[in-house]
């Protein structure tokens, strides 16, 4: 009989499990009288799993099938590592239902690190999955905004162009830039649709943005490897700037893209001008 199809193997893990903790480890006050058993206790287990105990007790008895609300509340109860929770819906028969995997954070590569350092006189970000912003010179500080100022988990490009007055009034043509954006996004959407981050970011937008929801909804692609971007700086005026962006070879995802100007054109010395002003450090 495999471990999946005891009803009483899950009741036997949940008693191995809570065995192995103390109320101190799960914040819970310390008993005042000395406890006869060791670990937490049925009523301990049910109060941190916010369930009550006889439906606690009926789960380690196996007489009732565990849903997936509850199996997330005794994961946390239980101080679960990813493994054991897998384990935990495996017994269950709840595989199916399993929180996805977290991701491991995105890391910039030295090569795109090295690039951008000699980019000095031109704006550059290097973008992650998802449009996120990894990284950034002096150059697109000064065109852009202040990025290191701009908390992490709200550094992505479609976030800012949607969410951030002034990189949104930057554009000159913002409603043709925002949906080249989310259709550069819907395209990477399809090569990894399960990616939690993704849903978390169109989830976001969606409920913040109406015309993101409806272009979303739309299912425009564009790989958006190169273009033309009008932009209106507050202090140096219009600028019209050509848009290459190059991927990494290595499937990380990763892309350098670099906004420059013709020499001898306007557009150029308000870049030096701007760059000019560019502070002295960036964030890699």
């Amino acid at each position: 009989m495999t471990p999946d199809s005891d009803p009483r193997a899950l009741g036997t893990f949940l008693k191995a499990r809570r065995a192995q903790l103390t109320p101190q480890d799960c914040g819970l006050p310390e008993p005042a009288a000395a406890r006869r058993v060791t670990g937490l206790r049925r009523e301990e287990v049910a109060q941190l799993a916010a369930i009550s105990v006889d439906y606690y007790t009926r789960l380690e008895q196996g007489r009732v099938r565990a849903s997936a609300p509850v199996l997330i509340t005794l994961a946390k109860a239980l101080r679960l590592d990813e493994d054991q929770q897998r384990y935990l819906y495996e017994l269950a028969g709840r595989a199916d239902a399993l929180p996805r995997r977290r991701r491991p954070p995105q890391r910039l590569r030295p090569a795109m690190r090295r690039l951008l350092a000699q980019l000095t006189g031109t704006p550059a970000l290097v973008l992650g999955k998802r449009l996120d912003i990894l990284a950034w010179n002096p150059a697109a500080t000064a065109l852009f905004t202040d990025f290191e100022a701009v908390p992490p988990h709200r550094r992505n490009y479609l976030r800012l162009l949607f969410t951030n007055p002034a990189i949104r009034s930057l554009h000159e043509n913002w409603e043709h830039d925002a949906r080249e954006a989310v259709a550069a996004l819907r395209m990477e959407a399809a090569a990894d649709a399960d990616d939690p981050d993704l849903a978390r970011l169109v989830g976001d937008l969606s409920v913040q943005d109406p015309d993101f929801r409806r272009w979303w909804a739309e299912h425009h692609v564009n790989s958006a490897t190169y273009g033309t971007k009008h932009y209106h700086h507050p202090s140096v005026g219009s600028m019209t700037l050509d848009c290459d962006t190059w991927a990494s070879p290595d499937g990380s995802g990763q892309r350098l893209m670099v906004l420059t100007a013709e020499p001898g054109t306007p557009t150029h010395d308000a870049l030096v001008i701007l760059t000019a002003w560019a502070p002295e450090t960036s964030r890699r």
